[in-house]
């Protein structure tokens, strides 16, 4: 089969030549790829002493989403974005509740090319203002993203990133260079869990947390609960009082309901879906350590998807799954009662998905 010249096969942006030998520079797994092989997440080859991605524009996936779905409660709510995702992953968990496209490696004989013109143009077509890459690890669209993002950028979109944050500094770089406007980040649990379930180091994910914001990207962060691996108390504590002290005490925090996908049960994981009380635990210490956005999430109808002042606790943004039921903002995203100032990317968006 031919590679060279199908339109998912471009020159990667991040690498190093070592003898014949390359070390890709996207994530930081830095792998060091011989020639004809590819590196730990299968989408990117060296090809004669070059790295080739192998998933430019290849899309496995694709629908308008709220940003609510994300999630993203703090950045233009209500609107859609055109969600996008790939093939493949940079990380181990065996939850993954995206595994049919995210464990598996690409295939150029069944590639779906997208030109970043075709993609950018469908965005106004199916009612969104803005783009998401999601549903795989999109630190390996790395390519693909940036041409998105510039394209979408002159076109007045906003660009958004679901993503595990274990980019290179270079990457990161990159993404925010080219019109990255805001991301949720994954922080699966400790060290020790990140490290044992997905083969990462958490410190590396805290880094660009950090680095996002000093870009003036908008982070909201994500902890999918998972019983006996991130649920007891002192990690969920950590989380929390590092998001405060790193990310700041507006930044949202999504406690999430965990149910077994993937490999979960070959693992011995926790056999149901999160119990409400744990998730309820999770909130009740986010918020004892000085978090004013707390979530729960996946568990539809609980009050705790919902916004409140921190300061009078009126009621502000009340959610069902991942649409809005009431909005009682001020235009100036500023509460009705007290006046408090709410930490709210864009206005409230009305629209509806033509999709």
């Amino acid at each position: 089969m031919k590679i060279l010249g199908n339109p998912c096969v471009r020159e990667a942006l991040l690498y190093d030549r070592i003898n014949g030998n390359v070390r890709c520079r996207t994530c930081e797994k830095l792998c060091v790829i011989k020639p004809g092989d590819t590196g730990f997440c299968k989408t990117r080859m060296n090809i004669d002493g070059k790295l080739y991605t192998l998933i430019y524009g290849d899309i496995s996936s694709i629908s308008a989403n709220p940003i609510e779905k994300k999630p993203l409660f703090h950045f233009y709510p209500g609107s859609y974005a055109l969600t996008i995702g790939s093939w493949s992953c940079n990380f181990t968990c065996p939850w993954c509740q995206n595994y049919m496209i995210s464990k598996y490696p690409p295939n150029l004989r069944w590639s779906n090319y997208i030109s970043p013109k075709e993609f950018v143009n469908m965005v106004g077509e199916y009612g969104c203002i803005g783009t998401s890459m999601s549903f795989n690890e999109p630190t390996l669209f790395l390519e693909y993203s940036v041409d998105v993002f510039k394209l979408a950028k002159l076109h007045g979109y906003y660009n958004t990133f679901v993503t595990n944050g274990y980019m290179t500094l270079e990457a990161l770089q990159m993404l925010c260079n080219a019109g990255l406007d805001a991301v949720n980040v994954d922080i699966k649990g400790d060290a020790e869990a990140v490290w044992r379930y997905c083969g990462a180091d958490v410190e590396k994910v805290w880094r660009n947390c950090i680095e996002f914001k000093r870009y003036g990207v908008h982070v909201e962060i994500t902890t999918l609960i998972i019983p006996g691996v991130n649920d007891d108390e002192d990690c969920l504590r950590g989380i929390a009082s590092r998001i405060k002290r790193d990310l700041g005490e507006n930044t949202p925090w999504h406690v999430t309901q965990y149910y077994p996908a993937y490999k979960a049960l070959e693992y011995n994981l926790y056999p149901k879906r999160t119990p409400v009380e744990i998730l309820e635990k999770a909130w009740k210490i986010g918020h004892d350590e000085g978090l004013n956005y707390v979530y729960i999430g996946n568990v539809p109808g609980h009050d705790k998807e919902d916004t409140y002042c921190p300061k009078c606790s009126k009621l502000l943004i009340k959610r069902y799954i991942f649409s809005i039921i009431e909005y009682n903002l001020n235009p100036d995203n500023t509460c009705p009662r007290c006046g408090e100032r709410i930490p709210i990317i864009g206005g409230y968006s009305k629209f509806t998905s033509t999709s």
